[in-house]
């Protein structure tokens, strides 16, 4: 617990300090997370279609705190997790003008994602990402899904998770909150 407090405060402390001096915050990212991007980089930018037909670009995004979700039907991990963002980001954050979620699911059809979104009862909108295009540009080819990716109102990486582990995930939630209230 208190090392949990005292990586939190770091993080904590790190984003203010960004956020003072509008540079990027830097936090290490395990080398088996398989991301190939990095905090303080730029995200890349995507067009993606959400399951309802909009149109979505993430550089139109900027301006916002957004956490992309990457997840596919067929991941226990991610359908443990959903529920999580829904109810504790999701539900909290919705209706804020600086604020965007995007889950992003890997490489399934629309009538799959569609029956994953209703199976699991998430309300938050989902991208399709044919061939895996979108999810390769953040992560190595072969690197599983269940990962968030936190971005800041700049449009730089700030967070980054990798499966469902609550720590880490109470962190990002952090995260997002902080960047709500600062940026």
């Amino acid at each position: 617990m208190k090392k949990n407090l005292i990586t939190l405060f770091s993080i904590l402390i790190t984003l203010s300090l960004s956020a003072q001096l509008k540079e990027i915050p830097s936090k290490e990212i395990p080398e088996d997370y398989g991301y190939i991007v990095k905090t303080g980089q730029a995200a890349p930018d995507f067009e993606t279609v959400l399951t309802d037909g909009t149109k979505l670009k993430l550089s139109d995004l900027k301006g916002k705190v957004i956490m992309l979700q990457f997840t596919a039907s067929w991941c226990s991990v991610c359908r443990n997790e959903m529920p999580h963002i829904e109810n504790e980001i999701w539900l909290k954050h919705k209706n804020r003008d600086d604020f965007a979620l995007i889950g992003i699911d890997m490489d399934e059809p629309l009538d799959r994602v569609k029956e994953f979104i209703n199976d699991i009862k998430i309300s938050y909108p989902i991208a399709l990402d044919p061939g895996a295009k979108i999810f390769y540009s953040f992560a190595a080819q072969g690197a599983g899904v269940t990962r968030n990716i936190i971005i800041d109102k700049r449009g730089k990486i700030v967070y980054m998770t990798r499966l469902f582990k609550q720590e880490e995930f109470d962190e990002m939630k952090e995260v997002i909150d902080f960047l709500l209230t600062t940026e």
